[in-house]
């Protein structure tokens, strides 16, 4: 009931900010305007655009978008780089924060028996959670911040952040350089190319095992 309890006040956590700055800021950031300001600063605004997507985590700041005009001003394969890795800075960052609790604050904050609940979770069916999470708002960032504080393994995390962060950084990337609006088809892709790369990595792991 605690580990429950506890993702849902995350999630309100992080809701609270989209409800009070989200819409205000979509209407800003625009994807054309904020691909004109990288344009205007082209030779860092690789770095600003990974500011930006690490700083979702904490600021309802529409990834998306940055993803979108990344693309416009690199190009599909450059653009889509920079936004895959922005992502996986951010994933990597909420895990870090989840991680930076100890395990007793963690146990304390969910009882023994649900940390312990949520730790085998996480091990045994969190990396699809993680890898397809990717594509949707609010849950990337409270699942990474909970893989980190039910101490789900590292390199697994990464495995399954970069099964996710990759084809969302591109498909985001390809939308911005064409100019076109997110397809419907969109979705599907970034949530089935995810699943398909997270399944073909675990069966790797276990045929090389």
């Amino acid at each position: 009931m605690r580990l429950i309890l506890l993702t849902l006040t995350l999630c309100v956590f992080f809701l609270l900010g989209w409800w009070a700055f989200g819409e205000g800021l979509e209407e800003a950031w625009d994807v054309d305007a904020l691909a004109e300001r990288f344009r205007e600063a082209r030779g860092w605004a690789w770095l600003a655009g990974i500011a930006l997507l690490v700083a979702d985590l904490l600021l309802p700041i529409p990834g998306t978008i940055v993803m979108s005009a990344l693309g416009a001003v690199y190009g599909v394969w450059l653009g889509g780089f920079i936004a895959a890795a922005g992502s996986m800075l951010s994933g990597m960052f909420g895990y870090g924060v989840g991680r930076f609790f100890k395990e007793e604050t963690a146990k304390r904050w969910l009882g023994e028996r649900d940390f312990q609940k949520g730790k085998s979770l996480f091990r045994r069916g969190g990396a699809w959670v993680v890898a397809m999470s990717r594509a949707l708002p609010i849950f990337p960032e409270v699942l990474a911040c909970m893989a980190g504080l039910l101490r789900m393994p590292f390199g697994k995390f990464c495995l399954a952040l970069a099964c996710g962060s990759v084809p969302m950084g591109f498909l985001f990337a390809w939308i911005g350089a064409l100019g076109t609006d997110y397809p419907g088809w969109g979705l599907g892709f970034s949530l089935g190319a995810p699943a398909v790369l997270w399944g073909a990595a675990a069966w790797w792991g276990k045929r090389s095992r």
